[in-house]
């Protein structure tokens, strides 16, 4: 997250650049992105008339899983290749079979492998425990309120909805096999106490998924239910097995064989093939930390002269925001014209 340019908080329509990454914020206030509200969370599943729960999803744990066994399986390649071409340069001095089998069996060698293995399982349980250690942040739209615990045993935080940072960001990312596009939307909490930010990552595949993960949250809060997309029997979520067959299948579709074979089996058969989807289903299916009482009261429905109403300022801009819409322009077209700073205009495109 890069520091922010602007000397006070960020609010819909600011843009920051640091270090190739750009930065776009949507919220506060949480303004139209004239995206259609589409989740690869599955929001409808957790969710009611009075509030969603947002968790991270099951695609996070699968890629963190399937890095860990590539970087391991990369290593112990490394080392078969690597051992052979030493025992072939020595096959003189001693046999090289027996010399490739000494020197690849080495018991320095593979504790050093192991050590490193156990580092990333001891963060990947780190990681995991969190999804079971802590509920997940809580929007209550009657409320026009959201809730966070920042640690088990700890006072929940509550964040008026208004006030919810929300940016989108475009990067890179460097992997063993490639610098690829990055892009995440980043929901932030702030802690009015104590000035901190509580920040969830979502990564997403490319931009457009990214602004319309946030807008199905936007959408609810501002709309209810009927604004998020339907469920689906036959949706797949991305991080299962059902998901990765989906995807091979579509990456044999779209390149040839030969692609095929070094692109996707090659690079998939290393890092676990569907291992890491089944890693990503026992992470999701375990129990999840409950909400404190006094959560469980604040989520209670109101009566509907207690809702709370949206501030005339989001109501104003909103409007606004739409004609700019009707006109055929985009989020980014709207903010360029009313803050006029074409040094810091966006140079992402969320239409």
């Amino acid at each position: 997250m890069p520091d922010s340019k602007y000397e006070r908080l960020p609010h819909a329509g600011d843009f920051e650049k640091e270090s190739g990454t750009e930065v776009v914020y949507l919220s506060p206030k949480p303004v139209p992105t004239g995206m259609p509200a589409v989740s690869s969370r599955q929001l409808h599943r957790n969710t009611n008339e009075t509030f969603l729960d947002f968790a991270v999803g099951q695609g996070n744990f699968e890629f963190m899983a399937r890095i860990g066994i590539g970087a391991i399986m990369f290593i112990v390649t490394l080392l078969f290749f690597f051992s052979a071409f030493a025992s072939y340069l020595r096959r003189n001095a001693e046999p090289f079979l027996s010399g490739w089998l000494s020197f690849f069996f080495n018991p320095v060698l593979w504790f050093i492998i192991g050590a490193i293995a156990l580092t990333y399982i001891y963060f990947f349980h780190q990681a995991a425990r969190q999804v079971s250690a802590h509920p997940p942040v809580r929007f209550n739209r009657q409320r026009r309120e959201v809730v966070f615990v920042p640690q088990k045993g700890h006072k929940p935080r509550y964040v008026p909805w208004e006030d919810v940072i929300a940016c989108v960001s475009v990067g890179k990312l460097i992997t063993q096999y490639a610098v690829m596009p990055e892009y995440k939307l980043m929901i932030g909490l702030r802690d009015a106490g104590t000035g901190n930010v509580l920040w969830s990552v979502i990564p997403s595949s490319n931009l457009s998924l990214a602004v319309s993960e946030w807008e199905a949250i936007r959408a609810y809060m501002e709309e209810g239910m009927s604004a998020l997309p339907p469920d689906q029997s036959d949706e797949l979520e991305e991080g299962s097995v059902e998901f990765f067959h989906l995807c091979r299948r579509s990456y044999r579709a779209d390149h040839s064989f030969l692609r095929y074979t070094w692109g996707f089996l090659t690079i998939q058969f290393f890092s676990g093939w569907t291992i890491p989807c089944y890693i990503s289903g026992w992470v999701n299916r375990r129990p999840k930390a409950g909400f404190p009482k006094e959560v469980l009261e604040w989520s209670r429905p109101l009566p509907t002269e207690q809702h709370a109403l949206p501030s005339e300022a989001l109501l104003e801009e909103s409007a606004e925001i739409r004609k700019a819409f009707a006109k055929g322009q985009n989020l980014l077209d709207y903010f360029k014209v009313k803050f006029s700073e074409p040094a810091n205009e966006p140079t992402v495109d969320a239409s």
